[in-house]
């Protein structure tokens, strides 16, 4: 995937007054999940904690995950937004330095604002779900015989190691006649797993009215001849 930088600004004053007070300023408000694994003794955790991270704890068994709240600026993340792009995220939060994908957009029901951005931290050892673009390519028997390709899964989800993700699915259609499709569970991959359900449809070839009417021409034909 490509790489995308950010620079951010610790967030440490939280609840909503702060968040609607950061919007007035053109920022956004923004969580950095998936951090480290961290013990906490009696309920507490002993290590210390850079500005804007918090312990969350999982379970019951005594375990926590960092994560961190931050803000950054409107302008500096439309080219990461507004595009079919996915990005590894070069994000310095008060000049520390972590590796995110942006996994979630909340956007306000009325006026399409951004009202909030989560990005899931990653490394080289733990698997991340993300979503990539599908691209088709090839030229389809089926759509030579008269049929429509159609794209049904335009994104699809990838499991894999960062570094393992490519920046899309290429689906090669060439062999695709018409009522057939590619499903998900039809792509196989070295380095990553598509995470959809299997039964899932990608992209296929339709018949249309015109292949339709001249299949039923040529059965016309054939039954003709052999009478």
């Amino acid at each position: 995937m490509k790489t995308f930088q950010l620079n951010a600004e610790p967030r440490t004053d939280l609840g909503k007054k702060a968040a609607k007070a950061i919007r007035a300023e053109h920022k956004i408000p923004c969580v950095l999940n998936g951090g480290k694994l961290v013990e906490l003794k009696d309920g507490k955790y002993e290590g210390t904690l850079a500005a804007g991270e918090k312990v969350v704890p999982i379970g019951r068994d005594g375990k926590a995950i960092i994560t961190t709240d931050f803000t950054v600026n409107i302008g500096d993340v439309r080219k990461l937004i507004y595009t079919p792009e996915v990005y590894v995220v070069d994000l310095n939060i008060g000049g520390v330095e972590k590796k995110a994908v942006l996994k979630d957009i909340q956007w306000h029901p009325i006026n399409d604002s951004i009202l909030h951005l989560d990005f899931l931290e990653v490394n080289e050892e733990k698997p991340v779900v993300v979503e990539i673009p599908v691209k088709v390519e090839g030229h389809a028997v089926g759509v030579k015989a008269g049929g429509k390709l159609f794209l049904s899964m335009k994104k699809v989800k990838v499991k894999g190691i960062y570094t393992n993700i490519p920046e899309r699915i290429v689906v090669n259609v060439d062999n695709i006649a018409i009522g057939h499709a590619i499903k998900v569970g039809d792509l196989k991959f070295d380095n990553y797993e598509l995470a959809n359900a299997k039964d899932l449809v990608i992209t296929g070839v339709r018949a249309t009215r015109a292949a339709a009417a001249a299949a039923a021409a040529t059965e016309e034909g054939e039954e003709g001849a052999a009478e």
